[in-house]
């Protein structure tokens, strides 16, 4: 299929290059971005005032299946990608049983290449079963396909076996991505430590199993020296052990998701389910934190943290409550509402922090609008007014507290391996 964009603004930070151009995409790839092209094609797109974008790459979901088909599943989460301008999707291992073997994996190839309406890309796990314990075949996983390996949802709380881990992932020359919580110090908690948690009477979780295993993982990785990505940071602690790490030169990516930039733990006042995730909602002072560090470049990568549950998982006591919210239909538009539509990001800063650098961490060979390259794009309306309405979602678990909310930005075509998958009616 041959797909001609014209007029639009391209902002394609790999080549450096933002400004009028029209793009021509043909038999999946991009073969030619110039000002004035006239050739015809069978799908024409008027990009007049909207943003083209290299392809949004979410490196941090979790699409459930197997074993929690109930909640997510690859047809479904790749759907609500399109949705919200995802191309590609980078799925956690957390499932179950959890991807921690070539026969799961092989499996989960199986269902992707069935299923799947966007690009899936496997994060396996570090360890067997993610119990941090006896570490996985790195070399055999890679070889299957795994782009990064991490047991997101749990840490690894030893520290041998986490050092033997970055050593043996340098080796193999595969990145691993830390989920940095001591589970000794966080417990049984579900809401951020601090005044909102003394006055709901809940169990707290101390800012300290976060920041703490980010500084203890970080020690380690520079004595491996070995690449490292933070997953999910919520705290400023965490951003200035990072930046400090940066600086003196330790191979530290990190990322954050929206809420943690949109979102404080003053929103569970009302005991709302919806609002309760790990790492929990912070403090206003490190809402700030979070964006200041995406203006500097502390913080590489926005990632959706897509979490997915049923209502029997959600719509209970907020102790018992499921940890996490879905993502992939609004990180672009809370992105855009946040961060540009408030000058905190330029749409070149933008777009490194959810396309490039993502592509570039992970060794995806995406992220750009360079001839020749794949053709994986995303078409933004960076004006477009919409409210987030629950009949609208795409996912098949709805736990998320941005219903009802009223956006300014939203991706308008999605198109994947040079077909145009998602319009925006």
């Amino acid at each position: 299929m041959s797909i001609l964009i014209k007029n639009g603004r391209v902002v394609d930070p790999a080549n450096k290059r933002d400004g009028i151009f029209d793009l021509l995409i043909e038999n999946n790839t991009i073969s030619k971005v110039a000002k004035g092209i006239n050739i015809k094609a069978e799908e024409v797109i008027d990009a007049k005032d909207m943003i083209v974008s290299p392809g949004i790459i979410d490196m941090h979901a979790h699409l459930r299946e197997p074993g929690r088909e109930d909640a997510e599943t690859v047809a479904s989460g790749t759907l609500a990608a399109l949705a919200g301008g995802i191309t590609s999707v980078c799925s956690m291992a957390n499932t179950q049983p959890a991807i921690d073997d070539i026969k799961v994996l092989k499996l989960y190839n199986e269902i992707i290449k069935k299923d799947a309406k966007a690009n899936v890309f496997v994060i396996a796990a570090i360890t067997k079963n993610r119990e941090g314990k006896e570490m996985v075949d790195m070399e055999s996983i890679k070889k299957e396909g795994a782009v990064a390996l991490s047991d997101d949802g749990n840490s690894i709380q030893d520290e041998s076996v986490m050092l033997a881990a970055l050593k043996k992932a340098k080796e193999k020359g595969i990145l691993l991505i830390s989920h940095c919580e001591n589970k000794d110090i966080s417990g049984n908690g579900v809401i951020n430590e601090g005044i909102v948690q003394t006055k709901l009477g809940l169990r707290g979780i101390p800012r300290k199993a976060e920041y703490e295993f980010v500084e203890r993982d970080i020690k380690l990785a520079e004595i491996a020296g070995s690449r490292l990505h933070i997953a999910h940071v919520s705290l400023k602690e965490s951003v200035d052990i990072i930046r400090k790490a940066k600086k003196r030169g330790v191979f530290v990516t990190a990322e954050t998701a929206p809420h943690y930039f949109c979102l404080e733990d003053t929103c569970c006042s009302m005991y709302d389910t919806y609002t309760k995730m790990n790492p929990p909602l912070r403090t206003k002072e490190d809402a700030i934190a979070i964006k200041n560090a995406l203006r500097d470049g502390t913080i590489d990568v926005i990632a959706s943290d897509h979490a997915p549950h049923g209502k029997d998982e959600k719509e209970i006591e907020f102790e018992h409550a499921a940890f996490g919210i879905i993502g992939l239909e609004t990180m672009l538009a809370i992105s855009i509402t946040e961060l540009i539509h408030t000058k905190i990001l330029s749409w070149h800063e933008l777009i490194n922090k959810i396309s490039f650098n993502p592509s570039n961490i992970l060794g995806l060979k995406r992220g750009t609008l360079e001839e020749g390259s794949i053709a994986d794009i995303t078409i933004i309306d960076p004006n477009k007014e919409w409210i987030f309405r629950r009949e609208d979602i795409k996912s098949k678990s709805k736990n998320t507290p941005f219903i009802d909310w009223r956006f300014k930005g939203r991706a308008v075509y999605t198109i994947v391996n040079g077909k145009l998958v998602y319009r925006q009616e």
